[in-house]
């Protein structure tokens, strides 16, 4: 039986059947669907409340949609892809439950501001998840950087050892990242969560709908405050997208470090058999593929927000429908970003950290140059004075081919007359940690300050999230 559309009644001929197919958007757009659901259960009770629908019209509207929620859930739900979209699917099939009836649902309402506030609900509720999943990720970094507090490495700029840091101190820099991008998140809440619902097409419903009550059925704090602007905004998903762009730029740099760190030429970590893949060619090869994955996947979460951002940029008031191509950007942005925290988390819980390579490597390059310069301050040299004779005195090392410690007190002397053994304590990696005892430095006992306060902000950071779309329909 050929499905009707909703618009047909002013055409005179059929849609041609590569026009139906090219503008169908239900292989996406369905998972939509609950999110639908919800929103023409609230749009049928505020068409209730104004009294659009009687008690029994209602009643029976609701019993329809949860029908259908139920037909969604348990995968027997008949979609027809001639229905081009999710909306008119569900229309439909409520039809079919419950006759004429259900033709009263769309009263008031269009497609645009009915998707728009499908799409609202939908990042709205990704958002918490999202962000449980950035703390799941945190919460392993926290406890990775406890165990590995005091583990003496190599920090590194431009990719050369630079000053003497903590394994734990580094992975609660990827903390502080994360920190970063659950608080996006947070603030791009606020603007997700605004009704469009009530804007009709553009110029808003003719009927005395209640849209406050409609927010408060929904679980939207604020309603949109133009109705052009409301059917046509996607401002809201082009910031979710930049959050997860700026996540998986995060993630990126953390899955380099830890494949740089996994290569033989570092040797800091091993990962897990569980978490590599080999080659089919040479049996020895053992390869980080989930974290080069994680890698490409940063650029391929770029591409869903330049996508987004090209869609939008020369759209005039008010809905087009380029906005169809809105959602397959958002979709893979948070299913990639969701896929790869996930990931992460499973390495950073897993690797091994050989903490005598760590530590060799600490003591290798030279980091400690910075602290002879300051110990040179603190004896009353100018800065400037202190670092262009450190660097003297680390050529002299170079040449001698040993450590900064380990240079003879007569050959320190030849340089600065007042060296002592005191001298050659401030010069070893452990002790260098060890003076920079103020907030937010690399000292283990300040490490494990931080550590602390991340476990508070973890306890008490809250989630977004509006009320489940499971316990929508009562």
């Amino acid at each position: 039986m050929k499905k009707e559309k909703l618009w047909g009644g002013r055409f005179s001929a059929s849609a041609e059947k590569a026009l139906e197919e090219f503008s169908c958007s239900l292989h996406f757009d369905k998972r939509l669907a609950a999110y639908d659901l919800r929103g023409s259960w609230a749009h049928a009770k505020t068409l209730a409340k104004a009294e659009v629908l009687s008690a029994d019209e209602l009643r029976q509207i609701i019993d329809g949609l949860k029908r259908i929620r139920w037909e969604v859930k348990n995968d027997s739900f008949p979609w027809h892809a001639e229905l081009e979209d999710v909306h008119t699917n569900i229309e439909a099939r409520l039809c079919e439950l419950i006759g004429d009836v259900g033709k009263k649902l769309h009263t008031g309402r269009s497609r645009n501001d009915q998707i728009a506030t499908d799409l609202r609900l939908y990042l709205r509720g990704n958002v918490g998840v999202m962000q449980l999943a950035i703390h799941s990720l945190q919460d392993a970094i926290v406890r990775r950087a406890e165990e590995e507090r005091a583990s003496l490495m190599p920090g590194f700029t431009h990719l050369q050892p630079a000053q003497a840091i903590t394994f734990g101190h580094h992975a609660m820099a990827w903390f502080e990242m994360l920190k970063r991008d659950f608080s996006r998140l947070d603030d791009s809440y606020k603007r997700i969560n605004c009704l469009p619902l009530g804007s009709a097409a553009l110029a808003g419903s003719g009927f005395a709908l209640d849209r406050r009550y409609t927010a408060e059925l929904l679980g939207f704090d604020e309603l949109s405050d133009n109705s052009l602007d409301a059917v046509s905004d996607r401002d809201f998903a082009v910031e979710l997208c930049a959050d997860c762009a700026l996540l998986m730029m995060h993630l990126s740099r953390m899955a380099e470090e830890i494949i740089l760190w996994c290569s033989q030429p570092f040797s800091f970590v091993e990962l897990p058999d569980s978490w590599c893949t080999g080659s089919s060619l040479m049996p020895q090869k053992k390869n980080p593929d989930a974290l080069e994955l994680v890698r490409g996947k940063s650029g391929r979460v770029y591409g869903d927000l330049v996508a987004l951002l090209t869609i939008m940029k020369a759209q005039p008031l008010a809905y087009n429908r380029d906005n169809q191509e809105d959602k397959e950007p958002v979709f893979d942005a948070i299913d990639s970003s969701l896929a790869c925290i996930r990931v992460m988390k499973g390495i950073i819980s897993s690797m091994r950290v050989d903490r005598k390579r760590l530590a060799e490597a600490a003591q290798m390059g030279y980091t400690t140059a910075t602290d002879l310069a300051d110990y040179l301050v603190r004896k009353g040299m100018p800065f400037r004075d202190a670092h262009a004779l450190s660097g003297r005195i680390v050529c002299h090392a170079l040449e001698r081919g040993c450590r900064l410690w380990e240079l003879p007190l007569s050959d320190l002397r030849a340089f600065y007359p007042g060296a002592d053994e005191g001298l050659l304590r401030a010069l070893r990696p452990v002790q260098s940690l060890n003076s920079k005892a103020i907030h937010g430095s690399a000292a283990p006992q300040e490490v494990m300050k931080r550590i602390q306060a991340a476990r508070l902000y973890l306890q008490e950071t809250t989630c977004r999230g509006g009320p489940s779309v499971t316990s929508i329909m009562r």
